[in-house]
Order: structure tokens, then C-alpha cells, then sequence
């Protein structure tokens, strides 16, 4: 297959006829609630583009929500996938295993943080990665307990909606939820009332005040964290906040996970986001970032805490696919030879000047934050922290129209997140950014 040209091009509108055409297909054989973020239909992607069946290149800012970090169809990604392809696409790791699942659990232990000895358990995606570390720290502690914290997202089953934070659209509807899941404060310091530099340590002693009086700590398996908030905005916690969450868990015999499905993988500079501040967690839940693209998710974590499941206990069909587990190398393949931690900083660097300089020019911008190829802006009223929804919908549909994937987010949906592909081209990050300035100078 030939190389697709790594550069923005529009011969129609957007989306155009062809997508239309598709998207009214859509409708009519795909539930309503399988929502679109933009409607172009894609026929290739690469690098830092993707192409629709329009013949319209677009900049991917999205990167299927931080899922292709080494691009769409990374070379040892399918070169891997499509040599285990030709030899077999299943047998089912519980009935007949195969070496390539032993390889990928053998590169998780090694590559999350800690040099204690670990183990690992695949499963097919973020939520049940979360779902499965809940099981695993019930079963180590014999504590039902579950804490998780303010604008979290950790999926859409039955468990994982009670752990996400935000109503609609991920639970709306969809109650009652699983019980013993309690929620606590995020040193969210942008919106922390008493400002940002005490949202850190007040937000920990209020998080750790509620466990105790309300909960009791020795009733809890579990405390979960992304160490950014994805969904919830790019939300980085305070400095200060995780560490002393992290300790307050290790004093209590609290199982410490941290969800990194959206910042792992090299995605905020480092391989994992954890490490920013030294957290060694007890359990490390994976998915998006870790196979190029196929399905998988991972459990990793404490050898001692990983065994406390019975044998049977964990798992599922297709858990551990064969061709996931191929892609999986070869990400964490190319991800090594390319340096994407060096590659995520300097996208980091680039993103945090340009948008900082737009934050100075129009006080919508409230604040630019996050880390590596992780960053995104929340817009606001001038002068308040009162969110604005309707520009961010509006930059991110000027965004659309001028060839450029973005996605929104934020418990108050007025956040513009930025996610490109570890791999794209300086001149397309560039260029991407150019379309984000003028997108705010015409709305």
C-alpha cells in the first residue's frame, strides 16, 4: 500500500457527499446512541492524517481518542498483527495459550513503574481493565469499598458508570449502579475556591477526611485515579495531590490504581503519567494507547495482589487476542525505536507555547493544561471560570470544517483536548494549531 501524503487536503465540503451518504446509512442500521463526533467516513489514516472516502485529508488531533499514539497503521504494528494473522486469530488463551499474551504480560511487568515483582492479566478494553482490578483488590483485601474522585471516567459497564463521575451522557438513564463506590474531591486547581496553590493539600485532607469518617478505611479495597483527568478535562491534579492519596492507601492496606487507559503509553512525555510525581501504584489498568489500534487492555501490577483471584477467576473469550497481542508489540516495538516519550515532550512544548500565546489573546481561555501530547485548553466567560460550552462546540466545529480532528471534553463539556498522533510531523502540528487560532478569530 502506498504512504499517504502527510499533508492537509480539502476538495470538498465537511463532511462531504459521500460521507452524507454514509452517515445516512448510519442512521438507519446503527443504534441512536452510538453517537459521531464528525461524520467523514475514513478510508485511510497514517502518521498524522486521515483520508475520507471524499478524497479530503484531514489532521488528526484526535488520535481515536489516544488510541493510534504510533500512528494508524505503525509498520511493525502490521507487520506483527498480519504475520499472526496468517498463522491463527484465536484459540483462546483459558483453553489453548500461545506465547505472544506470555510477551505482552512479560513487557507490561517490566515497563510499569516499580521494580517489585509483577504480574499481568489481559483483558479487551479500558473498562474491563478497570472492572477486573476492582475484582482483584476485593479479592486481596476481602473489603467491598470502591473510592473514586470528582470528574473521573473509567467506562460505560454497570461497574465502571458508577466509578465515572459525569451523568450525561455515560450514565443517564442507564441505573440503578453497582453499590459501594464512593466519591471524593480532585485537586481540580483551576475551580478550587480558595484558589490554586492550596487545592493539593486541601483537597487530599478533605479526600482523606471523607474516606475515613464515611466510609472507614479499612472497609476499602480500592482507591482509583487517572493521574490526568481525561474525560473529566485533562485535568492534572495539584502537586502534591497523588503522592499523598498514594501514601494514604499504603498506610491503610488500600489497593492504590491508577486507571492510565488514556495518559500511558507515552503519551504525557513519560511512559506512564504516574511517574511524573514517583507514584509506584499497587495496580496499573491499560488499554487505548498499548496496540495501535486493536483491541486489548491490561491489569498490571503487585505479583501477590494480581494472584489473590482464583484460578478461573480472571480472563473472558477473548481476552489476550492473538493479533491484539502482535499489535501490542509492535507498539511497545515502535515506541522504543522511535523515543515517542522524547517525541510526546516536544509536542508538548510546541502546543503549550502556541496555546499560551492564544490564551493572551483571548480571555475565553481560562487555562492550557497537561502534559506531553496530552494538553487542552477550558474556556470560559472573560473574567470567570463560569464554563462556555457553546464556544467550545463552536471552535471545534470551525476546527471540523477547515480539516482538523479535535475532540471536546470536561464535566462541563467546555474543554477542547488535543491528542495528536506521538508520530505526526512537525509541519502538520503546526499547521494544526494554525487552524486552532483561526477557528478562535472566527467565532
Amino acid at each position: 500500500m502506498t504512504a499517504l501524503p502527510q499533508e492537509r487536503k480539502l476538495v470538498t465540503a465537511i463532511p462531504g457527499p459521500k460521507s452524507q451518504e454514509l452517515s445516512a446509512r448510519k442512521s438507519a442500521a446503527v443504534a441512536d446512541g452510538v453517537g459521531v463526533t464528525l461524520p467523514v467516513y475514513i478510508t485511510r489514516a497514517g502518521g498524522g492524517v486521515v483520508e475520507d472516502v471524499d478524497g479530503n485529508r484531514l489532521i488528526d488531533f484526535g488520535s481515536g481518542i489516544a488510541v493510534t499514539s504510533v500512528g494508524n497503521s505503525a509498520e511493525a504494528v502490521v507487520r506483527r498483527a498480519g504475520a499472526q494473522l496468517a498463522d491463527f486469530t484465536h484459540t483462546c488463551f483459558m483453553v489453548t495459550p500461545y506465547e505472544g499474551y506470555v510477551e505482552v504480560a512479560e513487557a507490561l511487568n517490566e515497563l510499569t513503574p516499580g521494580d517489585h515483582a509483577k504480574k499481568t492479566a489481559l483483558f479487551n478494553s479500558g473498562a474491563e481493565a478497570v472492572e477486573n482490578a476492582v475484582k482483584i483488590a476485593r479479592s486481596y483485601t476481602k473489603r467491598p469499598a470502591v473510592v473514586v474522585f470528582d470528574h473521573g471516567y473509567h467506562g460505560r459497564t454497570n461497574l465502571t458508570m458508577a466509578l465515572t463521575a459525569k451523568n450525561m451522557p455515560y450514565k443517564e438513564g442507564f441505573g440503578p449502579f453497582a453499590p459501594e463506590v464512593y466519591r471524593v474531591p480532585l485537586a481540580y486547581g483551576f475551580r478550587w475556591l480558595t484558589g490554586p496553590e492550596n487545592a493539593a493539600e486541601e483537597a487530599a485532607a478533605q479526600a482523606i477526611d471523607m474516606i475515613t469518617k464515611q466510609i472507614g478505611a479499612e472497609h476499602v479495597a480500592a482507591i482509583v485515579i487517572e493521574p490526568i483527568a481525561g474525560e473529566g478535562g485533562f485535568i492534572e491534579p495539584a502537586k502534591g495531590f497523588l503522592p499523598r492519596i498514594a501514601q494514604f492507601a499504603k498506610d491503610n492496606g488500600i489497593v492504590f490504581v491508577a486507571d492510565e487507559i488514556q495518559t500511558g503509553f507515552c503519551r504525557t512525555g513519560q511512559w506512564f503519567a504516574c511517574e511524573d510525581e514517583g507514584i509506584v501504584p499497587d495496580l496499573i489498568t491499560t488499554a487505548k494507547g498499548i496496540a495501535g489500534g486493536l483491541p486489548l487492555a491490561a491489569v498490571t501490577g503487585r505479583a501477590e495482589i494480581m494472584d489473590a483471584a482464583h484460578a478461573g477467576g480472571l480472563g473472558g473469550t477473548y481476552g489476550g487476542n492473538p493479533v491484539a497481542c502482535a499489535a501490542a508489540l509492535g507498539a511497545i516495538e515502535t515506541m522504543k525505536e522511535q523515543d515517542l516519550p522524547a517525541k510526546a515532550r516536544r509536542i508538548g512544548e510546541i502546543m503549550t507555547a502556541r496555546l499560551t500565546a492564544l490564551q493572551e489573546k483571548y480571555p475565553a481561555v481560562g487555562e492550557v493544561r497537561g502534559r506531553g501530547a496530552m494538553i487542552a485548553v477550558e474556556l470560559v466567560e472573560p473574567g470567570t471560570t463560569t464554563p462556555d460550552a457553546a464556544l467550545t462546540g463552536a471552535v471545534a466545529r470551525a476546527c471540523h470544517a477547515a480539516g482538523l480532528v479535535v475532540l471536546t471534553c470536561g464535566t462541563y463539556g467546555n474543554v477542547l483536548r488535543f491528542l495528536p498522533p506521538l508520530v505526526i510531523g512537525e509541519d502538520l502540528l503546526n499547521e494544526g494549531l494554525d487552524i486552532i487560532e483561526e477557528a478562535f478569530a472566527g467565532v
